[in-house]
C-alpha cells in the first residue's frame, strides 16, 4: 500500500502520483516514452524554450531570448543568468547554467565521437527522427551566455523541436565529474538537471522520490515534494486515488470515468487529446509487403466496436487520419476511411495469394496510454475480426520499455502503439511516424517509406507558408490512406481524475503530466 510505504516520509504538500508505469531511464536525451518524459523532463530538466504549461504556445525557458536569422539558418540563444543546477547526494556543482552545458547537452547526441555518445546504446531516437543529427551542421560557444545553433535548411518545426524533451539541458559539469569517476551511466540513471523537483531515488516497479528545488529559476514548486507510486493497474490506480493513497492518477479505465465525477471528494479534467492511436503493419515483413493485404486487415476491423468496448462514454472517437483533427488546419477530412467489409477483405486476401488460417502476431501493450487505455481489450477485439477473414492473430505482450525496444528493431510483423504529439505541428507526427528517416531509426514502426510521402512532408518542412504546409499535409494523408501501413484506430480524450484539494493541475495537451505550478489546499 502506497500510504504504508510512505508512512513517516511524505510531508503534508507532498504531492503522490499514481504513474503508470516505470520509465525507461532519466534521460530525456534517451527516452521515447510519454512515461520517461514525466519522470524526468517535466519534472528534473529544463530547455532553451518550452511549452506553455497546458499549450502547445512556445515560452522561454533556459533561454530569456532567442533570434533567427533572415535565412532562417542559425538560431541564437541568450541563456538567463545564474540557473543552478540541482545539488543532491551525488553531485555539488561549484558553478551555474553556462554554454558549455547546452552544447554538451546536444553534441553527446550530434557526434558519435563523443565520449557520451555510446552511453546507454548510443540511440537518440527524437534527435534522429527529426532530423536534428542530419539537419544540425554546429552549435556553437559565442561567449558564456550565448549560443549558436546553424541548420543546414531552414525548417519550419524546428524551434518547436528545440522546446521537446530530448532537447533538456545536462549538467557538463556533472558529466565530466562522472567520466573521471568512470561512472558515466550514471548521466542517465542519477540525473542532476535545473528543473522545479531534484530526484532522491528510483525503487524500480514501486516509487520515485522527489524534493522541491529551492532555486528553481522560475520560482519554488509551492510543493514540499513530489511521489511517483509506480501502478500499473487502472483499477489499482483509481482505488488508491479513491482512498486518498494518491492526489492524481494516471489513464483511468474509461469505465471508471462516471463514478469518478460522481465521488465528492474528486474531481476529473478532460480535455480534447492531441493523439491517435494505431496499429502498425511491419511491412519489412511478408505478408505485409503487399498493399493489399494491409488494406484488406484495414477492412476487416469493426472500429465501432472498438470504440464501444475500449473508449466507453465518448472517451474516443474514430480516427481515419495519422494526425488528430485538433490540428484543424493540417487535417484532411475528405480522406474517406476504411469500412468494415470483411467480404471486400477476403476478396483482397485472395488476390494477394494470402491462404486460409495464416498466423501472424499481433503486439499488445502491457500499459495504459492516453491514446489507448486497454490494448489488450482492442487486441481481442482484433484478434476476433481477423479470425474472421482468415487470418490468425497470436497477441504477444512485454514489458513495457522491452515493448519499445523490440518494436524500436522491427521484430514484430504488426503492433499496438500510438502518439500524443510533442509540439502540435503536423510534422511531428507525419515526419516523426512515417518519414523513411524514422523507417530506419526505428521511430517509424511499419517501416514504410514511401517517396511520394516522403517529398510531400520534406517540402511542407522547408516551406513557412501555413496554408501552403496545410495543403502538402493533406495531399501526404490521401497516399497514407491507400497505402496503408498503419490501422488508425482512435482519438481518445484525456482525462485526469486528481483529489479535490489538488490546485492549479492543467491537462497537457502533449499527454505529459506536469506539476510545478501545481499545489494543495
Amino acid at each position: 500500500m502506497a500510504a504504508a510505504l510512505l508512512a513517516g516520509t511524505v510531508q503534508a504538500k507532498t504531492l503522490i502520483f499514481c504513474s503508470e508505469g516505470s520509465p525507461e531511464n532519466f534521460s530525456p536525451a534517451r527516452a521515447t516514452s510519454g512515461t520517461t518524459s514525466t519522470a524526468a523532463a517535466e519534472t528534473i530538466y529544463s530547455r532553451l524554450v518550452d511549452f506553455e504549461r497546458g499549450t502547445t504556445n512556445l515560452v522561454n525557458s533556459l533561454a530569456e531570448k532567442y533570434e533567427v536569422s533572415a535565412d532562417g539558418k542559425v538560431y541564437t540563444f541568450t541563456l538567463r543568468k545564474g540557473v543552478k543546477f540541482h545539488t543532491t547526494s551525488y553531485f555539488k556543482p561549484t558553478r551555474t547554467l553556462n554554454a558549455d552545458d547546452v552544447i554538451f547537452s546536444v553534441e553527446r547526441q550530434l557526434k558519435k565521437d563523443h565520449p557520451f555518445n555510446p552511453i546507454g546504446g548510443g540511440k537518440y531516437q527524437y534527435f534522429d527522427d527529426l532530423g536534428m543529427s542530419e539537419n544540425l551542421v554546429k552549435i556553437e560557444k559565442v561567449d558564456d551566455l550565448t549560443v549558436r545553433m546553424t541548420i543546414k535548411e531552414a525548417l519550419s518545426p524546428f524551434i518547436t523541436n528545440v522546446a521537446m524533451p530530448f532537447m533538456s539541458v545536462y549538467s557538463k559539469e556533472y558529466a565530466d565529474q562522472l567520466q573521471k569517476a568512470g561512472k558515466m551511466d550514471d548521466i542517465d540513471l542519477k540525473p542532476v538537471g535545473t528543473g522545479p523537483f531534484i530526484f532522491v531515488d528510483y525503487v524500480k516497479d514501486s516509487t520515485i522520490r522527489y524534493k522541491t528545488n529551492p532555486d528553481y529559476f522560475e520560482g519554488k514548486s509551492s510543493l514540499d515534494g513530489l511521489v511517483f507510486a509506480i501502478t500499473p493497474d487502472s483499477a489499482q490506480r483509481v482505488n488508491k486515488l479513491k482512498a486518498g493513497e494518491c492526489n492524481v492518477a494516471a489513464y483511468p479505465n474509461p469505465a471508471d470515468i462516471e463514478n469518478l465525477k460522481k465521488d465528492t471528494n474528486l474531481k476529473v479534467l478532460q480535455q480534447a487529446g492531441l493523439n491517435v492511436g494505431y496499429i502498425a503493419f511491419n511491412v519489412q515483413k511478408k505478408p505485409f509487403d503487399d498493399k493489399r493485404v494491409r488494406q484488406a486487415l484495414n477492412l476487416a476491423i469493426n472500429k465501432k466496436t472498438i470504440i464501444e468496448a475500449v473508449y466507453p462514454g465518448g472517451i474516443g472517437e474514430t480516427a481515419k487520419n495519422p494526425l488528430p483533427p485538433v490540428i484543424g488546419w493540417a487535417y484532411n477530412n475528405d480522406v474517406k476511411d476504411y469500412a468494415f467489409d470483411p467480404e471486400a477483405a477476403k476478396k483482397l486476401l485472395a488476390e494477394a495469394g494470402v491462404p486460409a488460417d495464416t498466423e501472424v502476431d499481433l503486439w499488445a501493450m502491457p500499459v495504459a496510454r492516453p491514446y489507448n487505455p486497454n490494448a489488450k481489450r482492442m487486441a481481442e477485439i482484433v484478434q476476433a475480426d481477423w479470425a474472421k477473414v482468415g487470418i490468425k492473430a497470436k497477441i504477444v505482450s512485454f514489458d513495457w520499455a522491452e515493448y519499445l525496444n523490440r518494436t524500436r528493431e522491427g521484430e514484430h510483423q504488426t503492433m499496438m502503439l500510438g502518439w500524443t504529439g510533442d509540439t502540435g505541428d503536423p510534422d511531428n507526427f507525419l515526419y516523426e511516424l512515417l518519414g523513411c528517416g524514422s523507417a530506419k531509426s526505428g521511430g517509424n514502426r511499419a517501416r514504410w517509406c514511401n517517396q511520394a510521402f516522403e517529398d510531400l512532408i520534406q517540402k511542407a518542412r522547408k516551406t513557412s507558408d501555413r496554408a501552403e504546409r496545410g495543403k502538402l499535409y493533406k495531399e501526404a494523408q490521401v497516399i497514407f490512406k491507400d497505402e496503408a501501413p498503419w490501422v488508425t484506430v482512435a482519438h481518445a480524450v484525456q482525462t485526469v481524475p486528481m483529489s479535490k484539494n489538488v490546485d492549479g493541475f492543467k491537462v497537457d495537451p502533449l499527454g505529459r503530466f506536469k506539476f510545478y505550478g501545481v499545489s494543495m489546499k
